[in-house]
């Protein structure tokens, strides 16, 4: 793949040529050009929304998600980027001096298509970390023990399996789930493994969701699907995890949490069926767990030795997690902008797509740009993927989700009071108020990027 080119590609060269064949898709004068697409996608839009009597497509897009406005999403977008420039800047010095020392050259100049190279010679200097000597710690029935005993701990929910409910393949568990005062609240299926047919990633969905028959008072209760890609046990060997997909099983389980704590009226705004900018907050939130070594030390113990995970590993983990943290925050904060650039535009667009997405991003760049290389053309994500207007959001997640959990890191990561405000606040309300409300009201706070500075070494507590 590309990304896998750039980071491992020893060729200087091959990897300018693969960078600038990257980035220059779509602009080409050849038959394939996006040029004119991008135009009359950004122009179309803005001109239904002004139809339906918003001053442009942001405005009509924001006004069903928690930021609300565009005021509020470049005051993050821009709040990001003051606070992350200064570190960026010292990354990119010391990844700079790396390549020189390297290279044996003095005066190398690092490029765009040098980062992802020198950057992995970098981290693996400095951190020494193999995904792979790690998976003996997270075999895969210890972490579903130590997930569900989390939950258990934060809830009082409890999971009891059941082999009796029918599956459409052998492999897939089913588990009854129950509260602490032991009401049903819903069956969770688990479809760990790869097979033919089967799409790839990781992903939750729900067969049924929880709704309550306003006539009868009966509340019918979700079923809900959890599917990855895990290696499959051998004859030797359980099926074991790295920790990236362990970090997976407790994103997937943040958002079955969502749908199976549901407690509202309409199935239409049931568990996740909540604002786009909102979705992730139980999932991302749940990721936190990864790097705690109180949780981890509850089952991540070597499958044949019994020994803990060693703290010195974890560690690790922690810090390669901020491993040119800035510099990636301040790529995600110039998409971000990039897409906002296009829909706050008020007048019909005919100018140049490059240079305009240039002007959009031109405060977040941090070395030379390469002339003549445009992501709009190539940028799926805002022009047909569901997230115009919206690119923000992967941000502003990360930003509500460290939030919420420093209150838990205030008052102690299980604390039982915090954990039942969430899920009455949180969990159990769906899409039935506007998101903003119900966080205030878990947290007593609109969300600071404080904690995000904190968890990305930014800023210290």
């Amino acid at each position: 793949s590309y990304i896998a080119f750039m980071r491992y590609a020893d060729d200087r060269e091959l990897r300018r040529q693969m960078y600038m064949a990257y980035n220059t898709q779509g602009i080409k004068d050849n038959g394939s050009s996006n040029i004119g697409i991008v135009k009359e996608i950004v122009n179309h839009r803005m001109q239904i929304a002004q139809l339906l009597g918003y001053k442009d497509f942001a405005s009509y897009v924001l006004k069903k998600r928690m930021a609300e406005d565009e005021a509020h999403v470049y005051g993050l977008l821009n709040e990001l980027l003051n606070a992350y420039m200064p570190t960026a800047h010292k990354e990119i010095k010391e990844l700079t001096e790396f390549a020189k020392e390297w290279q044996g050259d003095a005066d190398f100049a690092l490029m765009p298509w040098d980062v992802s190279y020198y950057s992995n010679k970098l981290k693996e200097k400095k951190f020494h970390i193999d995904a792979e000597l790690l998976r003996p710690y997270f075999e895969l029935d210890k972490v579903k023990a130590g997930i569900f005993g989390l939950a258990n701990r934060l809830y009082g929910i409890k999971f009891e399996r059941n082999t009796e409910i029918s599956v459409y393949q052998k492999d897939v568990e089913v588990y009854e789930v129950f509260d602490a005062d032991e009401s049903f609240l819903g069956i969770l299926y688990l479809d760990f493994f790869p097979r033919d047919g089967k799409q790839s990633g990781a992903w939750t969905s729900s067969f049924t969701d929880q709704w309550i028959d306003r006539k009868t008072g009966e509340d019918h209760r979700p079923q809900i699907l959890i599917s990855t890609n895990f290696n499959k046990p051998t004859t030797t060997k359980p099926a074991l995890l790295t920790f990236e997909e362990m970090r997976t099983f407790l994103h997937e389980f943040g958002h079955s949490l969502h749908g199976m704590l549901s407690k509202v009226t309409y199935q239409s705004q049931s568990g996740t069926s909540v604002y786009w900018d909102f979705v992730e907050l139980p999932s991302q939130f749940m990721e936190n767990y990864a790097i705690e070594k109180d949780f981890l030390h509850t089952f991540a113990k070597h499958y044949e030795t019994g020994k803990t995970i060693p703290n010195e590993d974890v560690q690790h983990i922690i810090d390669a997690d901020n491993f040119n943290v800035a510099y990636a925050c301040l790529r995600q904060v110039g998409f971000g902008l990039i897409d906002m650039a296009w829909y706050t535009r008020k007048t019909i667009f005919e100018g140049d797509v490059i240079k305009f997405e240039k002007e959009a991003e031109k405060d977040v760049l941090l070395m030379p740009d390469a002339e003549n290389t445009c992501m709009s053309t190539q940028f799926s994500h805002i022009f047909c993927g569901g997230y115009a207007a919206g690119y923000y959001s992967y941000k502003w997640a990360e930003v509500i989700e460290t939030d919420a959990f420093s209150l838990f890191k205030q008052r102690g990561i299980f604390d039982s009071a915090t954990a039942q405000s969430f899920r009455d606040n949180i969990l159990s309300k769906g899409g039935t108020e506007e998101p903003m409300l119900l966080y205030k009201r878990f947290r007593g706070q609109e969300p600071s990027i404080d904690a995000l500075l904190i968890k990305d070494g930014i800023k210290h507590k």
